[in-house]
């Protein structure tokens, strides 16, 4: 996030989406020779009325549902899918780096998830372990209501580290339907009724020739949306007083630090938003992890984790997915990517001791007591006050006492839930619709997971 009010990345994507017209498709992957399974596991929605649908594949019986070429699952307290006999061998140029290496792959393609909400975009997001010497690829295929289907979709190369393959996005997907914009799959023009009705999901791990490491992918999901035009969304009821313990981290005492990631601190607010909450859960990285950091400067686990969640195509560090992947890399903790319908739903979260990154951009009167507009910024709710208004870790702060702010309810839900708001210059632009990032235990209590399945999202 930068202070002034300026087009992000992010917002100029997003703007292009609403008025896309798309000149052509990106190359796509071969479809596997693959039965076309169709998901029979997903539970039904207890509110129809949801603008949201939610999907994740975690348990064992999950990842043998699919069909797989070269992978096979693994049982134990926390399931995935590894290669097992690898299915060939393949060569990737990395495009960031210019290298060319082969690699071992095996795949995975999931059944059809038909939606229960026809859906303007879609959202994958991954919980994986990728040791040294290897990586995993992301993809999805959508079936528009029309019976026309999209071409499978790249939404992540993704690794931990940075020392094999540079984690990106793909940019130049589209079909003259719909479009990848960085870690979004959005219909090009909605209001012509178009809309995605189903999926699937695809997953190739890949390893160095001749290893026996391979990734392990405990968490693959996603979220479709149909959220509704709207400049205002209804007032709500407050309905919980409750402050969580989440440390305070400020961006800006990182600016100027790092700048190869994203222009350094200044633009850090998601990986900032990011490792507040990895710290609530008890995650602590190593002297070694944080020994690439300059000594001199403070919390050097922020640098840390702008340096692994950037995106070397997007060229910063607020791709949604790569964020929440990376506080899955931390030891018994899951993240995933959603979107919320409600303050309600953020205080049902808070009262399970859940807290949440939310992602909002507004003009600096928008947001009582902020001091600045931005394009495009997040920040972690932590709770809310006995009055109702949100309390949230602000990471555009000037020091590290400075982030926890208290902002007025109605400015909150507004700035946040909206789809549309006018800019700077009086020009309609995209509002992110309730998007929000939540990270939570690998096995949650009985009332975190009451929570959870209360917002959509399935543990």
């Amino acid at each position: 996030m930068r202070s002034a009010e300026q087009p992000s990345r992010r917002t100029v994507l997003a703007a292009a989406v609403a008025a896309a017209v798309t000149s052509g498709a990106g190359t796509a992957a071969a479809d596997p020779e693959a039965p076309m399974t169709t998901d029979t596991a997903a539970p039904a929605r207890a509110v129809p009325a949801r603008t949201v649908d939610n999907r994740a594949w975690v348990s064992y019986g999950d990842w043998g549902g699919g069909t797989a070429k070269g992978t096979r699952a693994v049982a134990g307290t926390r399931p995935g899918l590894v290669i097992g006999k690898p299915a060939g061998t393949a060569d990737y140029t990395d495009p960031h780096t210019g290298t060319t290496a082969a690699w071992q792959y095996g795949t995975w393609t999931s059944p059809v998830h038909r939606l229960t909400v026809p859906a303007t975009e879609a959202i994958v997001s991954w919980n994986a372990h990728t040791p040294a010497g290897t990586w995993i690829q992301i993809e999805i295929k959508g079936t528009y209501t029309d019976g026309t289907g999209t071409p499978w979709y790249v939404m992540g190369r993704w690794a931990a580290g940075d020392q094999d393959i540079r984690r990106t996005s793909v940019d130049g997907q589209g079909d003259g339907k719909s479009s990848v914009w960085t870690d979004t799959l959005a219909i090009d023009d909605p209001s012509t009724g178009l809309r995605l009705a189903s999926y699937r999901l695809r997953l190739t791990l890949y390893r160095k020739p001749g290893g026996k490491l391979t990734p392990t992918v405990w968490r693959l999901g996603a979220m479709g949306s149909d959220v509704p035009d709207r400049f205002t969304v209804p007032a709500s009821r407050p309905g919980l007083a409750k402050e969580l313990a989440v440390p305070r981290y400020s961006q800006e005492i990182h600016k100027g630090q790092y700048p190869e990631y994203d222009n350094g601190g200044e633009a850090w607010c998601s990986p900032t938003s990011s490792q507040m909450i990895i710290e609530y859960w008890g995650g602590r990285l190593t002297e070694k992890q944080l020994a690439w950091v300059d000594p001199s400067y403070a919390d050097p686990q922020v640098c840390h984790a702008a340096r692994y969640t950037y995106d070397h195509q997007y060229a910063g560090c607020g791709n949604w997915p790569f964020n929440a992947a990376y506080a899955a890399t931390f030891k018994d903790l899951r993240g995933v990517v959603t979107r919320l319908g409600s303050l309600t739903d953020l205080e049902t979260l808070i009262a399970a001791g859940i807290p949440a990154i939310t992602s909002q951009s507004f003009l600096k009167e928008e947001l009582t007591g902020a001091g600045y507009g931005t394009a495009g910024h997040l920040m972690t709710v932590i709770g809310f006050t006995a009055d109702g208004d949100v309390i949230a870790n602000d990471p555009f702060s000037a020091s590290n006492e400075a982030v926890r702010r208290v902002y007025r309810r109605r400015d909150w839900e507004n700035i946040w839930l909206r789809t549309k708001r006018y800019n700077a210059s009086g020009k309609v632009v995209s509002g992110t619709g309730g998007v929000c990032y939540l990270y939570f235990p690998a096995r949650p209590s009985a009332a975190q997971r009451k929570a959870l399945a209360a917002v959509g999202v399935r543990v």
